[in-house]
Formats: structure tokens, C-alpha cells, sequence
């Protein structure tokens, strides 16, 4: 086979395989489900006017990313142009809504041609951005979890195989002897083959991945990386609860019943599925069916918001993004 399209086989399959994940779940989820029913809740009983309210907080939230980028590569010593870095993560998602995961990648690419920022230092520093976000969710998933345990323990009860899946993984002894492998391998790789070109490379990689990830202990405005995280998921949560306000059988719900929605929604996202088609839709109506929301009406909430928030929204303003930075830096 030769190399070019070999090449493309695995970009197909990069491309297809999560996207075919994703419709698999999303099939499963709504297979028992009457879309006409969800259609009729969708015509009757759905305020669009608020959810279309939402929308400007997952911008500003953004927005907000692109500037926190910002503080993790000063350190570094550039100073990238703002408005390049907050085009550059809007773009960010609609890439992902293509290709999943290579998002993040293309935003390091795009930044380095404009910029001239070496691209694995900027890799460093989006570890950084990406593991505080999930130090983020892991906190707002705690909280969710002590503020409202009786709902959790129902949940579980309900639905026991949730429970059982996580209790298999976390006690399987192949669990953790795949992990002592692993680090085995990687162990012996780097040892046993320094001095090999590939291995040389790699670790050139690493350390400048390092020093990406270091640079938030070198950073002068850490207050400003607080805040600004704060801000982000604070605009996250009201661009998901506000929608609560569109649909009669939600709006009763208080913050902390949208605190858990929203946490279980984060998680699905981290899942490497396009526009995450599937796992958000599955982690949302499980949620709302455990408040004692109907299927249909749960089903008709998830696929409505998804629909407009994460791929019409989301394709929307990535797309301006990228045509404004191709626009703005046409010199480069």
C-alpha cells in the first residue's frame, strides 16, 4: 500500500470511527424514544427566545479562553496578538466538530504560522489550559456530588450498571497491570534507545512540551489565570442552565439540579466523539430522567439544545473565526 493512501485510510478512520462511536450511542439513546412526540414538545412547549439568550455566555466564555491562553505564553516571552489567540480557540471547536481532538491541534498550528511561536511550546501550554479544565469539572462534579447525594444514590440505585462498569475498572488487576506496562515500555523505549534519531527527537519534544507546561509557575498574573477560569466555566454553566428556562417541564429545576446536569454533560465531553453526538446526549437525559422528567420530554431538551448550542452555534462562529483570522493576518 503506498504511502499517500495509506495516509488517507487513517485520516478516514480518525474521522469515521468516532463519529460512527458517537451515532452508536446517540442510536442507543434514542432508539425507544417517538421522535414525533420530541417534535411536538419542540413546536409547543419550547421558548427559543431564551435559549438564544444562552448563547452570547458560551462566547464570552471562550473569548475568555483566549485570553487565559494568552497569560500561560507570555511566560515563555512572546506576545502573540489577543485577538489571534481568541480567533484561534473559536476555530478551535468547529475543526473539532470535523476531526475530534485535532482541534487543539490545529489551534497550535495556526497560532505558530501567525505568531512564530514554536509549536510544541505552545502544545506545553495548552496541557496546562486543558488540565485545569478538568481539574475544573472534577471540582464541579464533587460539589454536584456532596450537594446533592441522595440524587446520586437513586441514580445508582436505578441504574446499578453505571455503578458496576467503574467499580470493574478501578478494581481489575489488568487495569493497573496495563498501566505498570505501559510505563515499562515507555521506560525501556527511552533507555534502551537514546541515542536512536527518533528517540532524540521525541525527547526534544517532551522538553519543550515541559517547558510550555512550566510556564504556569513562571507566571506573574496566576490571580488573573484564577479569575479568568473562573469566568470560563461560570459562562459555561449559564450558556447550559439558562436553557432550563425554555422548557416548562425544566424550568422548576433549581441550580443545583443544573450543577449536576451540567457536571455529567462536561464529562460526556471529554469523550473524543464529533460535537460529542452521543455521550452528551446520553449523560444529559440519564440526568433530567433522574429529576423525573419523561423520557420524551428529557430526549426533546437534549436533542434541542445540542442541536443549536454545540453544532449550529458552535459551526457558526468557528467558521467566521476562521475566515476573519485567514482575513486579518493575510500578509502572513
Amino acid at each position: 500500500m503506498s504511502r499517500p493512501i495509506k495516509s488517507i485510510l487513517i485520516k478516514l478512520l480518525q474521522t469515521f470511527l468516532p463519529l460512527a462511536f458517537g451515532l452508536l450511542i446517540f442510536w442507543l439513546v434514542f432508539r425507544k424514544t417517538n421522535f414525533t412526540s420530541i417534535m411536538e414538545v419542540l413546536k409547543t412547549e419550547v421558548r427559543f427566545d431564551i435559549i438564544l439568550f444562552s448563547l452570547p455566555f458560551g462566547l464570552i466564555a471562550n473569548i475568555i479562553r483566549g485570553y487565559r491562553w494568552n497569560l500561560l505564553i507570555k511566560p515563555l516571552g512572546f506576545r502573540p496578538k489577543i485577538y489571534n489567540l481568541v480567533l484561534a480557540v473559536l476555530g478551535n471547536y468547529g475543526v473539532n466538530l470535523v476531526f475530534p481532538r485535532l482541534g487543539e491541534v490545529w489551534r497550535c498550528t495556526i497560532t505558530t504560522r501567525y505568531e512564530k511561536i514554536p509549536f510544541t511550546k505552545l502544545f506545553g501550554t495548552l496541557i496546562v489550559d486543558r488540565l485545569a479544565d478538568t481539574i475544573i469539572v472534577f471540582l464541579i462534579v464533587i460539589v454536584a456530588f456532596i450537594m446533592n447525594i441522595g440524587y446520586f444514590k437513586a441514580f445508582f440505585i436505578a441504574h446499578p450498571e453505571y455503578f458496576d462498569v467503574c467499580y470493574k475498572i478501578a478494581t481489575s488487576v489488568w487495569t493497573y497491570l496495563s498501566l505498570v506496562l505501559t510505563v515499562a515500555i515507555i521506560w525501556v523505549i527511552f533507555k534502551g534507545f537514546k541515542e536512536t534519531t527518533i528517540v532524540k527527537k521525541i525527547r526534544s519534544m517532551f522538553l519543550n512540551v515541559w517547558e510550555g507546561i512550566r510556564s504556569i509557575t513562571q507566571m506573574k498574573e496566576r490571580f488573573a489565570f484564577f479569575l479568568c477560569t473562573l469566568g470560563i466555566w461560570l459562562g459555561y454553566f449559564l450558556y447550559f442552565y439558562i436553557c432550563f428556562f425554555a422548557f416548562d417541564f425544566t424550568k422548576d429545576l433549581g441550580w443545583k439540579d443544573g450543577l449536576i446536569a451540567f457536571g455529567m454533560s462536561s464529562l460526556a465531553v471529554s469523550i473524543p466523539v464529533q460535537g460529542s453526538i452521543g455521550p452528551w446526549h446520553a449523560a444529559v437525559i440519564a440526568t433530567l430522567m433522574g429529576f423525573g422528567i419523561s423520557q420524551t420530554n428529557a430526549g426533546a431538551f437534549a436533542f434541542c439544545v445540542h442541536t443549536i448550542q454545540q453544532l449550529i452555534f458552535i459551526a457558526i462562529i468557528s467558521l467566521l473565526a476562521i475566515i476573519t483570522l485567514s482575513i486579518i493576518n493575510k500578509e502572513k
